[in-house]
């Protein structure tokens, strides 16, 4: 990965102090994962730029990894696009300047100089939106492009990654940290395990800007990998630098109790369904990084807890978030998880009495969504099945969405109430179960509500064709 970093200070060669790298000279720094390398492609008293090359080796980057050897350890982007480790790099080679001290130029640490700061290739998940959304907020001008797949097939339209130039009037270290804490926000990934010091770091990193952030639940939650225990902390730890109201008299009147985030709504109403259900044996089907699984090993009433995902690197992530290795001997025999393509017949997955598909077939392409209903409904036959998918009609709300869009990158559809009563019917009718459509989260009276829920139960014997009514209740959050 390649960041330049340009002023026009003058003179502008002041650089080299402020980051304590001399400009005639090419500096390099041995990483556990690659080498960066510090060098200065202009120096003149009017315009100077430092460059930061760093060239990741995927063979110490897996060889600090403490789990298994998996191919994905190697053939991935991380030596292109690798953000977390850019924002690590930043620290250790401009670690004397992201502290604001310069023995040699002391007033000018303290001073606010023109600055321009490019990234040529960065995974931004979001885009330029959320990276304008991002930056904005602290005197920066956003300017950039989004990056095609291939710029010789135009058609095969736009990638993750954005050109990223931003323009601005600030200290240098005021930069240099607002580049570590938000460079893996937009990536939206880090490239190691999230341990609690991270909290520190960001809290060290954030100090005199990010308490009074517009998208500050945003930048902690990404930051810390959305693990939700870390994001408390962390926002509990900023709450005392926020003002607090000039008049008392604004804080009176009746608490009002702060909305939970849909993900947890959709959870809560996964939970309450499946215990309707009397399930005691349950596969949380396209698990991911096991966030219900977490919910589903704290009822003792599921004996049997099965978490199933195509991806391996996503389980491995379930596995440290659960912490497997540390449960005791009868908790850990609760819980297994393996690896399966939900598309097709997998004889691990028969027999129980129920399965979560939680925002899972709008992956799918619609094409290959018979293939999943056939090894699902047709083969592992549980006694029911619970599905829950987003709303299309509802996108309307989300004012940052754009007409047309979907909520995710990866969905490759999203249904109105509509088209999903009309899956439903079909699927009931062709493997023989009854289904329940239900609301999850709060319903707009115009375009329903963000999330869709069907729970289908096994009828014995099948009777194809005949459903029940459709009964259309809201779940309690």
């Amino acid at each position: 990965m390649l960041l330049t970093l340009s002023t026009t200070h003058s003179p502008a060669t002041d650089l080299g102090f402020l980051l304590v790298k001399h400009p005639d000279r090419v500096h390099s720094f041995e990483l556990s994962h690659g080498t960066a390398t510090v060098l200065y492609p202009e120096a003149s008293e009017q315009r100077c730029t430092a460059a930061l090359l760093l060239e990741i080796d995927p063979q110490r980057l897996a060889d600090t990894r403490a789990d298994g050897q998996q191919l994905n350890q190697y053939v991935n982007d991380r030596p292109y696009a690798a953000s977390s480790l850019l924002a690590a790099a930043l620290n250790r080679v401009f670690r004397t300047a992201a502290r604001g001290v310069s023995k040699d130029r002391p007033e000018l640490a303290a001073t606010a100089i023109p600055l321009s700061i490019r990234v040529p290739s960065l995974r931004a998940k979001g885009g330029l939106k959320l990276a304008e959304r991002l930056f904005a907020p602290l005197g920066w001008t956003v300017r950039g492009e989004v990056l095609p797949l291939d710029p010789a097939f135009p058609e095969w339209g736009d990638s993750r990654y954005v050109d990223l130039t931003l323009d601005g009037e600030l200290r240098l270290a005021d930069a240099l940290n607002h580049l570590y804490v938000l460079l893996p926000v937009l990536d939206d990934a880090k490239h190691y395990w999230v341990a609690p010091d991270e909290i520190e770091k960001l809290l060290r990193a954030g100090e005199g800007w990010l308490a009074g952030h517009p998208e500050r639940a945003l930048i902690i939650r990404r930051y810390l990998a959305h693990s939700r225990a870390l994001a408390a902390k962390a926002d509990a730890a900023l709450a005392p630098l926020e003002e607090a109201p000039a008049d008392d008299s604004v804080a009176e009147g009746p608490a009002v109790e702060k909305a939970k985030p849909l993900n947890v709504r959709r959870r809560a109403a996964v939970m309450a369904t499946l215990a309707e259900t009397g399930a005691t044996r349950v596969l949380d089907l396209g698990c991911g990084g096991g966030a219900l699984l977490g919910d589903l090993i704290r009822e003792k009433r599921y004996t049997e807890i099965v978490g199933a995902d195509v991806s391996p690197k996503v389980l491995e992530i379930a596995e440290r978030r659960l912490r497997l290795n540390r449960l005791p001997d009868r908790q850990r025999a609760r819980i297994k998880l393996v690896q399966s393509a939900l598309t097709y017949v997998d004889e691990r997955l028969r027999g129980y009495d129920a399965a979560v598909l939680m925002e899972v077939i709008e992956h799918l392409d619609l094409p290959r969504l018979p293939a999943l209903c056939a090894a699902v409904f047709g083969d592992a036959k549980p006694g029911a099945v619970v599905v829950t998918t987003p709303n299309v009609e509802y996108n309307v709300r989300y004012e940052t969405l754009p007409e047309g869009g979907h909520r995710h990158d990866d969905h490759r559809f999203e249904w109105t109430r509509a088209e999903f009563a009309a899956w439903c019917e079909q699927v009931a009718a062709e493997y023989g179960y009854t289904y329940t459509l239900r609301d999850v989260g709060d319903t707009d009276p115009e375009v329903g509500p963000p999330t869709q829920l069907a729970l289908f139960i096994k009828t014995e014997p099948h009777q194809a064709g005949i459903t029940e009514t459709i009964a259309t209740e809201e779940v309690p959050a």
